[in-house]
């Protein structure tokens, strides 16, 4: 199962897990000041270096945005004929989408900026920097009508936008 991982903010997430925790509480270093320590530095995070933390806690605990992920062959897929239909099937029922700006029309650029905030929890200059990343994602695992309604938005200001 191969998932993407954002690469701009990894090397300071990584900086985040320095050394493996440690049972031994004879160190200068208790466990509970250990554990403030890890929050104060969680929360001194943006909202973008927030996201991708989740991103890659979540791939290094083995879950997806739905739970836990699942491995092995499923009793469906013993027989080839049964493997290629659940594979169909599996194609079929995508419900989580991806809204990708491609491009703009640098007159609505004010415009995109402002809507790209109010479906996301950007504030003004992650937005900005965001939308002048073009092409980039600016919508992740959102539910088909949702990400129709944001395409659909977009595009009546002079985006060209995509779902994935």
């Amino acid at each position: 199962m191969a998932s993407k991982i954002p690469l701009r903010n990894l090397p300071s997430l990584f900086s985040l897990i320095r050394n493996p925790i440690s049972r031994n509480l004879s160190t200068a270093e208790t466990q509970t000041q250990k554990l403030e320590r890890i929050a104060d530095e969680l929360l001194s995070l943006n909202k973008l270096e927030r996201f991708d933390y989740s991103v890659l806690f979540r791939h290094k605990m083995g879950l997806n945005n739905y739970g836990p992920a699942v491995s092995g062959p499923s009793p469906a897929a013993s027989s080839p004929s049964a493997g290629a239909r659940s594979a169909d099937v599996k194609a079929a029922e995508k419900t989580a989408f991806d809204v990708k700006l491609e491009k703009f029309d640098a007159g609505a650029k004010i415009k995109i900026i402002k809507e790209v905030r109010s479906f996301t929890e950007l504030g003004l200059k992650e937005a900005k920097d965001l939308v002048e990343k073009a092409p980039v994602v600016v919508k992740k695992g959102v539910a088909k009508e949702e990400a129709d309604s944001i395409v659909e938005k977009l595009k009546g200001l002079g985006a060209t936008v995509v779902l994935e």
